[in-house]
């Protein structure tokens, strides 16, 4: 039986703050949780009812036992999740400054454990036969996981639903134009991509919504999707082009509202929804996220993010 979701990339531990509008300097104390920005998709993606796994890597530590206790709890598969001896599991600090300031800083080194995943190391049923596929720019910054990612849409051949999250971080590159080129080369594989209006100028070279999407599509990607922030999400197709407007919320810490996001639009493919379902279904979930601390262990249910979308209706 094939898996509803399957994902590669970024995982770690997230260490947030637990007082809000105050520098790390002077933070008193902090939260643990499950992170990587992959990994919450797969929660987000379980919370709302589907089968989901991660391919990454930890280190061999505790914080990686503490990884693998986590996704089993939120009911991913965790079978796919090996140690790398010789490198820390990855930590992420933020600072939380509401409604729009949430610096992050990435103890990465010397290099993350799940950027060290080998091209013969991808699960072949699993990535071949996963409803949903789910990829990240990030995973592309260095080898062996870029050429790991590639073997990984070989072995998908393009089927539907193969997802790269655009997912640009510049701490993880030596240039812009590096990361240009990386998402040049990934995106003829892929038939769906997400992502904000910095994240298309570094794929197509396009910071304007409308033309970020018609240079997605002309690269053959399917649906093209582009976050705006306060002025909402557009989609677009070959046949089709929706924009739903934000659901606005008090925002605690808008780090995981994309990954919820994510996880939302994972839900909406697999049950077959139109754009405009998908995508006011997929907002309020990251705006139910962005109204709470934590990031995975925040992802919503699925009647929560419906008695969301409702209400939004309903006053709009």
């Amino acid at each position: 039986m094939s898996t509803d979701l399957a994902a590669i990339g970024r995982i770690g531990i997230d260490i947030y703050p637990l007082q809000s509008g105050v520098g790390l300097e002077d933070v008193e104390t902090f939260g643990k949780f499950l992170g990587g920005s992959a990994t919450n998709v797969t929660v987000a993606a379980s919370r709302l009812g589907h089968s989901a796994a991660i391919v990454s890597r930890t280190g061999d530590d505790p914080f990686g036992r503490f990884i693998h206790r986590a996704l089993r709890d939120f009911g991913v598969d965790d079978s796919h999740v090996r140690s790398v001896p010789e490198l820390p599991t990855p930590v992420t600090f933020c600072e939380i400054f509401p409604p729009d300031d949430f610096p992050l800083y990435f103890y990465r080194n010397p290099t993350a454990p799940d950027l060290v995943i080998h091209p013969e190391e991808i699960p072949e049923d699993l990535v071949r036969d996963a409803r949903v596929f789910w990829t990240t720019v990030t995973g592309l910054s260095e080898e062996p996981s870029r050429s790991a990612h590639h073997r990984a849409w070989e072995l998908r051949g393009r089927r539907t639903h193969t997802v790269i999250d655009l997912d640009y971080r510049p701490m993880f590159w030596e240039t812009e134009e590096e990361a240009t080129a990386a998402v040049e080369a990934a995106l003829p594989h892929c038939t769906v991509a997400v992502g904000n209006r910095e994240e298309c100028r570094i794929a197509v070279g396009e910071e304007d919504p409308q033309r970020a999407a018609d240079a997605l599509l002309e690269r053959g990607i399917e649906i093209a999707i582009v976050k705006q922030g306060p002025k909402g999400v557009l989609a677009a197709t070959a046949d089709e082009r929706v924009e739903v407007p934000p659901i606005l919320v008090d925002v605690v810490n808008g780090l995981g509202a994309g990954d919820a996001f994510g996880g939302a639009l994972c839900h909406g493919l697999l049950s077959g929804w139109d754009l405009r379902r998908m995508l006011r279904f997929a907002n309020a979930a990251g705006a139910l996220v962005a109204s709470r601390l934590e990031c995975s262990s925040a992802m919503p249910t699925e009647d929560e993010v419906e008695e969301l979308v409702s209400r939004s209706e309903a006053q709009s």
